[in-house]
């Protein structure tokens, strides 16, 4: 949801794919006119990457759970350190050849040079970025979530039946909310604010029980702003919500072959096992149905 992320400062569009892998390059391109990313080290070798050899991926300072573990993306751990390395190893980088960097959000969503090949902190995909900077094809597509504190109605809920009795809030205007609202039928007045500042503030005062956001949000939250706070799960829905691409400097060399990395990932079920594996089971967000 870092459309930037709202909240203290942190708190869809399918990326078009940028300019062609440089010559250099040993991807190869499909009968389709896409672009199939090398697997082996020569290829890797001939991407043109910002240090011969290495791929310099980025991310924010601090990272939180369950994007990545104990704000240390080398060790692979999280969602987006997991994505991270299955990118590399499918451009043809062991590893040891990947390096890691620090960004802010901003810096990284600005116009201008960039000391990295790939970014990945949430970026939600929008025209207005893409006229700065590059995108791959989304990793993720956020889902509605929802988050509670501790001893709430509803926070230790497993299915939309334990939610029917608690207050449920979110901000005007959401998806995540009306699909709460229209998935839940809770017995009590669902209450709308002006913001997810104000409804957050809602939630620690105890004015609702369960805040209704997309997922993203709701992990931040609970990792992040409030004491005790729970992740309830989240929501099926099939509105369509924020796609997380990876960013890339604009006109990058690599935004081809990086998107066709990105696109195997989604078709070789990798990316819905990372999902399952970081933010449904150990983020503890499971689908309520």
């Amino acid at each position: 949801m870092r459309a930037p992320r709202m909240l203290a400062a942190t708190l869809s569009t399918l990326a078009l794919l940028g300019l062609a892998a440089c010559g250099g390059s040993d991807a190869s391109s499909d009968a389709a006119g896409g672009t199939t990313p090398t697997t082996s080290a020569s290829g890797a070798a001939a991407l043109e990457t910002m240090t011969p050899g290495k791929l310099t991926i980025a991310t924010g300072e601090p990272v939180y759970s369950p994007w990545v573990e104990n704000d240390d993306p080398a060790s692979g751990e999280g969602f987006e350190a997991a994505v991270a390395y299955a990118v590399a190893d499918k451009l043809g980088f062991a590893k040891d050849d990947v390096e890691w960097v620090r960004t802010s959000f901003e810096s990284a969503v600005a116009p201008g040079p960039k000391d990295f090949d790939f970014n990945i902190q949430q970026f939600t995909i929008t025209d207005e970025r893409k006229n700065a900077v590059d995108f791959s094809s989304p990793y993720y597509v956020t889902a509605p979530g929802l988050v509670s504190i501790k001893g709430n109605t509803g926070a230790d809920a497993t299915d939309l039946a334990g939610l029917k009795d608690a207050v449920i809030g979110g901000s005007v205007g959401t998806s995540s909310l009306d699909v709460a609202e229209e998935l839940i039928k809770p017995t009590k007045k669902v209450a709308v604010f002006n913001s997810t500042e104000d409804a957050v503030q809602a939630l620690n005062s105890g004015q609702i029980d369960v805040l209704a956001v997309d997922l993203p949000t709701a992990l931040y939250l609970a990792a992040a702003e409030l004491d005790d706070g729970v992740v309830v799960g989240q929501l099926a829905s099939d509105q369509g919500g924020d796609q997380f691409g990876l960013l890339l400097p604009k006109g990058s060399a690599l935004t081809a072959p990086v998107t066709a990395a990105v696109d195997a990932l989604q078709a070789d079920g990798t990316l819905d096992e990372l999902v399952g594996t970081w933010l449904t089971d150990a983020a503890g967000a499971p689908v309520l149905k």
